[in-house]
């Protein structure tokens, strides 16, 4: 048996630096991202950011988000839909915070706990609230599923209600519009 045979631990390791095809998207998108930084294409740029993209792809070890796969475009529409009415109504009920008079308003921290264990979708759910004005993910618990919420203007228990509600819609729809069907009937 020869020494580079697939056994061999010198060929794992010549195997650990090369390129998988899942891998590809991110070794194309840093290269990309590599030759806007020096706002050049040419040769030199590409075999460069390629170098780069490949030792921090290994340096950076993530490990590969699993998608489930499948995409329903009608609840797709309906979470850009709910994502784009909240934003709208969030951006105004901030900006009239900021000018009322009055004291400021009550924050609180809240834990809303995920029915999904999917990390994307957990990353998708926190951002989809980063985003929106009046509240910010300060911690994710991915082993527990739970989201911890900075939430602006909270007087009382049925603003946090709400917000608990809110974070389980968005959920719900990323679920039905691209979570994997195990995910589905746990929602049923």
């Amino acid at each position: 048996m020869s020494e580079s045979s697939t056994g061999s631990p010198r060929a794992a390791r010549r195997m650990e630096w090369g390129v998988r095809l899942h891998e590809l998207p991110l070794v194309i998108g840093l290269v990309l991202l590599w030759m806007m930084l020096w706002q050049e294409v040419s040769l030199l740029s590409v075999v460069s950011g390629l170098v780069v993209a490949i030792v921090v792809m290994r340096l950076f070890y993530l490990p590969p988000v699993e998608l489930a796969g499948r995409f329903n475009v009608w609840f797709a529409v309906q979470y850009l839909a709910y994502f784009i009415w909240h934003l709208g109504r969030a951006s105004w009920e901030v900006a009239w915070l900021a000018v009322r008079p009055g004291p400021p308003p009550k924050t609180s921290i809240i834990a809303v706990k995920l029915n999904t264990r999917s990390d994307f979708i957990m990353t998708m759910v926190g951002l989809t609230n980063s985003l929106i004005p009046g509240s910010l993910v300060a911690e994710i618990d991915r082993f527990e599923s739970t989201l911890y919420l900075h939430v602006l203007n909270t007087p009382t228990q049925r603003e946090l209600t709400k917000m608990r509600h809110d974070v389980r819609t968005i959920e719900r729809l990323l679920v039905c519009a691209v979570g994997s069907k195990e995910e589905m009937r746990a929602l049923k």
